[in-house]
């Protein structure tokens, strides 16, 4: 009778998960990838430092001087773009390991929906990138044997401004890879396209502040480098970064929704 009575009055119900719920899972299942498969992380974070010291060392025996007079730039750059390349590929590498191992679906049958589970997998990868990217640049740093302002507080915020609008690119590559499955290659033929835009600093930046990186590259470049404090920059640069980054965030969410649903309607969610 007490265990009819303990189910009727409700205080045996599971209690509904919420967001918080949602984003401590998904934050501890990128904690149990990380430490169950240190092998892969390790060999990013090599080859990362490889193609660096390729840059470093080349360009020192090539340009000389020229290279060492903006190795703090190419640092603070190179510091950005990995930042940026974990951003931008984690929702749509991940939704096609989830395509090809079959469990998409359970994104999908989510009471959250299958956009906000895709947007904190994104955002999960974020914390990640910046751990292994701080790890970088350490080791950039010593590899160079110079030296940065590291304001922890100006770099974390306009880093993390910085990479959102990244994200909001991400969001809409997630959506065209449930659409059309395999096109790795054009995703990654993207990733180059973010050295352009991380080098826009150096040249006059004008409308290409509208674009994703290029202000928080200038802004980055500033603080790292000159020693700028986040209070110090200007209220309309600040204006810029967090626009730029709530708008391509939006509309990559926009366009992830759009061919999640036209998936749907096709029937190929699933298919591969």
């Amino acid at each position: 009778m007490s265990a009819g009575a303990g189910r009727q009055d409700g205080t045996d119900r599971p209690r509904p998960a919420g967001y918080r719920h949602l984003a401590r899972a998904v934050l501890y299942r990128e904690y149990l990838i990380f430490v169950r498969y240190p092998a892969n992380a390790i060999g990013g974070l090599i080859a990362s430092v490889f193609f660096f010291g390729l840059l470093f060392y080349g360009g020192r025996a090539i340009a000389g001087q020229a290279l060492t007079d903006s190795i703090e730039g190419i640092i603070v750059g190179y510091f950005l773009w990995s930042l940026s390349v974990g951003a931008y590929s984690s929702i749509a590498n991940d939704i096609g390991s989830e395509v090809q191992w079959g469990t998409l679906e359970r994104h999908v049958m989510s009471p959250f929906g299958f956009a906000p589970v895709a947007l904190l997998k994104g955002l999960a990868k974020i914390v990640r990138s910046f751990v292994t990217s701080s790890v970088l640049l350490a080791v950039m740093l010593l590899i160079t044997g110079r030296s940065l302002e590291l304001n922890v507080l100006t770099i974390v915020v306009v880093a993390t401004l910085s990479i959102v609008s990244v994200l909001g690119l991400g969001l809409a590559a997630g959506g065209v890879t449930v659409l059309y499955k395999r096109v790795g290659n054009w995703l990654n033929l993207l990733q180059f396209g973010f050295i352009v835009l991380i080098s826009a600093p150096a040249f006059d930046l004008g409308w290409l502040r509208f674009f994703p990186l290029a202000q928080g590259s200038a802004l980055l470049q500033r603080t790292m480098i000159h020693d700028v404090r986040l209070w110090e920059f200007p209220a309309v640069d600040l204006a810029i970064l967090l626009g730029v980054a709530v708008g391509y965030v939006a509309l990559g969410y926009a366009i992830f929704q759009y061919a999640t649903r036209r998936a749907r309607r096709l029937g190929v969610l699933g298919d591969y």
